[in-house]
Formats: structure tokens, C-alpha cells, sequence
């Protein structure tokens, strides 16, 4: 430096900048060979819990999972205090690879999927048959779902003390999706059976009474019931968040779900949809390319099919009503 404070040519040619002081890098990574395997339960602002060996850890994401999401249902590697002591915390450092996820998007323009449970493989559509009334809207959208996460549905009416299960039920028929109907304080055996052996997410609007069955099915659970609005027709909330529970004897697992109010579906493609009907997806293999398969579709294989009387009317009838379900409004 010459004259002033002031930098000179010379002075700039025998700089050399100041080196930080930072580890090597290196491309080795942890094996994590000590990690414990662990399914999680619940996820809390941030923090999960998850069941190890039957006890329950509080845990928090790595770092090098970096935006990786980790839902409930996730089948985990954890490493740190699993001791599930007040107060410890572990790691989750790796997420197994997912069987199943149930997808959903806020709405029919948003191309932000959310994943709301994994590893599912049966979607229970709970549906009270009164009180609120039943909205067939949403239960066509939570099979679209179940379809293109590849689980198996299910329908469950309640409330069949309070209205006739039949009017619904022949909506569904043609479709072949299995169901049960509950009452209030009724026998639940045919739902043990449909849930034995199984992971099953239920879902459904609040109020129809998801919280009542599993309080009915598991006693120890302790869900909060909520009750409907007189004026509005709508239940409360009363899941805040998604819950795996095991069912007594080790039967099986459920998961709670908060009660929904929409179910984007801009995540699936009719194509998809279509392979869920292995009947009908064979009649579209000369359809033009492009083809939705829906109702107004110019030379769709479903039509021809029909005119030839190959196919059956009402079963075609019911899958371009969960089409058109993609595209209804969300919001109801």
C-alpha cells in the first residue's frame, strides 16, 4: 500500500486474499450403519414421531434430506437417541422407498402435489349417509385418488340408522368398489374384516363420523368427535393432523385423516385413470391419440365398444363420471 491509503498496481500485483479457514470436502458419506428402522406416526410442525420396536421417538428430518418430505406412513432409518426418553431427540437419515402415495393438490389448477400419507394400500372413503348429507362429488374424486396411488377402495357409510344405504350404494355398484355400512353403536365385525391385514387411510368430510369408527375400532385412540353445524350442514374439524394407529391384536394399521373440504386432483391423467379398468382400457387401444376417453370424445373405443354392445353401459357411464369428476369443481 503507497501513499494515503491508497492501493498501487504493484501493491494489487502481491495481493493474495485472506483464505478461509474450512474442513476438506470429501465424498465419502455416513453409512449410518447404526440407524434403527422405524415407521412414522405423526407429523407436528416439524417434528415426527416415529414407532420403533413399539415405542415412540420424538425425531427431526437430517440435513441431508435436504426438501425431501417426510409424510406419515414413511418407513424410516434413524440414528441418535431412540431411547423415546422426555426430551431426546433422534434423526431421521433415510427415507425407505414408498409402495404406495396418496397424492392430492389444493385445487385443480395447482401443480403442487402434496402427499398426504405413503405406504397405504387401501383408501377407506368414509361417507355418512345423513347428517351431512352425502356428497357424491367428493367420494368419485377419492376413488379417482385411490386409483392412481394404486390402492385398493373402499366405502364405508355411516350413520344407516338416519337414511337408506341403497341410493348411494347403486351409484357405486357398476364400478365394483366393495363397501360397508355402519350405525351408530353398531356391529363393526365386516369392517374388522375388510381392514384385517391391511394399512388403510381413511378419508372423508368432517363430521361424517371418521373419529366415531375409529374411537369404535381401537378404544385406546381417543380422537376427538366433533359434531355438525345445524345451520350449515358441515362437521367440524377435530383430526388437526394425520395419525397411524395400530388396530388391536395387530390386525392392522389405519390412518386418521383430517376432514377434507376438496380433493384436487391435477396430478392424474385420464390415461392413468383408465388402467384402474383393465376392461375398458383394452376397448381404448384404438383410440386417437389423445383421447380422454370422455363423453364427447370423437371416435373413442369406449363408444364403439358400446355400439357393438361389448361393453357394459352402466360401467362406462361410471368411470366418465369420475372423468368428469377430475374437472368438477373442488370446492362444495
Amino acid at each position: 500500500m503507497s501513499g494515503r491509503g491508497r492501493y498501487t498496481d504493484h501493491d494489487a500485483e502481491h495481493y493474495e486474499r485472506p483464505r478461509r479457514r474450512t474442513r476438506p470436502r470429501t465424498k465419502d458419506r455416513p453409512t449410518y450403519e447404526d440407524a434403527v428402522d422405524g415407521v412414522v406416526v405423526t407429523v407436528d410442525r416439524g417434528r415426527f414421531t416415529v414407532l420403533i420396536d413399539g415405542s415412540t421417538v420424538m425425531a427431526m428430518k437430517s440435513r441431508p434430506l435436504g426438501r425431501k418430505g417426510v409424510v406419515v406412513g414413511d418407513r424410516v432409518r434413524v440414528v441418535g437417541d431412540v431411547s423415546g426418553a422426555s426430551g431426546s431427540l433422534a434423526r431421521i437419515v433415510e427415507v425407505v422407498e414408498r409402495t404406495t402415495t396418496l397424492r392430492r393438490t389444493a385445487d385443480d389448477d395447482d401443480p403442487v402435489e402434496r402427499v398426504i400419507v405413503a405406504n397405504a394400500d387401501q383408501l377407506v372413503v368414509v361417507a355418512a349417509l345423513a347428517d351431512p348429507e352425502p356428497r357424491p362429488r367428493l367420494i368419485d374424486r377419492a376413488l379417482v385418488a385411490a386409483y392412481d396411488a394404486g390402492m385398493a377402495p373402499l366405502l364405508c357409510l355411516t350413520k344407516a340408522d338416519l337414511a337408506d344405504p341403497e341410493t348411494l350404494l347403486s351409484t357405486y355398484r357398476s364400478l365394483g368398489v366393495p363397501w360397508v355400512v355402519t350405525e351408530r353403536g353398531g356391529d363393526l365385525t365386516e369392517v374388522r374384516d375388510r381392514l384385517r391385514g391391511r394399512t388403510s387411510v381413511l378419508v372423508g368430510h368432517s363430521g361424517v363420523g371418521k373419529s366415531t369408527l375409529v374411537n369404535a375400532l381401537i378404544p385406546t385412540a381417543k380422537r376427538d368427535v366433533g359434531v355438525v353445524n345445524a345451520v350449515t350442514g358441515r362437521g367440524r374439524h377435530t383430526s388437526t393432523s394425520a395419525y397411524l394407529l395400530e388396530l388391536p391384536g395387530g390386525d392392522g394399521w389405519i390412518i386418521d385423516t383430517p376432514g377434507i373440504r376438496s380433493f384436487g386432483l391435477a396430478h392424474v391423467q385420464p390415461g392413468d385413470l383408465i388402467e384402474a379398468f383393465p376392461d375398458l382400457d383394452e376397448m381404448t387401444e384404438d383410440c386417437p391419440r389423445g383421447c380422454t376417453h370422455g363423453r364427447d370424445e370423437p371416435e373413442c373405443g369406449l363408444d364403439e365398444a358400446l355400439a357393438a354392445g361389448q361393453a357394459d353401459a352402466e360401467r362406462v357411464e361410471s368411470f366418465r363420471r369420475l372423468l368428469a369428476a377430475r374437472e368438477a369443481s373442488t370446492d362444495w
